[in-house]
């Protein structure tokens, strides 16, 4: 199964609280209170966030956290990679040279394609774009009955 990392998911929680209040600057404390999450977990995520340039930090006794740029121009594949690093579906998708059947592999150009696809698809989706209701959820395609051993 792919998923990203729980911590990714908590960085998309934290920075949404962000959005919603994009002027404002709010502690990490405000934050793991709104976000629901505890104040250590909150922190571990701000660090890459703003070490990508998503987050400022402000010192002192006003200080806190606050989105670096509007909401609707920082997209999801921003924070993806923020957390975890360059998107890869598997490794050869990342670098050259990491597989000892690359040149004869029939697959890489597919998923290198795959994660093309999945970056287009996350960086489609914005950060103001994850404020909204959610789109009622398309129903799933049957799997066929000669693929399901019926």
């Amino acid at each position: 199964m792919l998923r990203v990392t729980r911590l990714t998911d908590y960085a998309t929680v934290v920075l949404t609280v962000l959005a919603a209040r994009h002027d404002d600057v709010l502690s990490a404390a405000d934050l793991a209170t709104a976000a629901g999450l505890e104040l250590p977990t909150v922190a571990k995520v701000l660090r890459p966030l703003a070490q990508a340039g998503l987050v400022e930090g402000f010192r002192g006794a006003a200080g806190g956290y606050r989105l670096a740029r509007d909401p609707a121009e920082i997209s999801l594949v921003e924070v993806v990679e923020a957390m975890e690093g360059p998107l890869g579906m598997t490794e050869c998708s990342l670098h050259d040279g990491t597989c000892g059947i690359e040149a004869s592999c029939g697959v890489r150009a597919n998923w290198l394609r795959i994660n093309d696809v999945v970056a287009d698809a996350l960086r489609a989706v914005s950060l103001a774009e994850m404020l909204a209701p959610p789109a009622p959820r398309r129903a799933r395609k049957a799997i066929p009955a000669r693929l399901a051993g019926a």
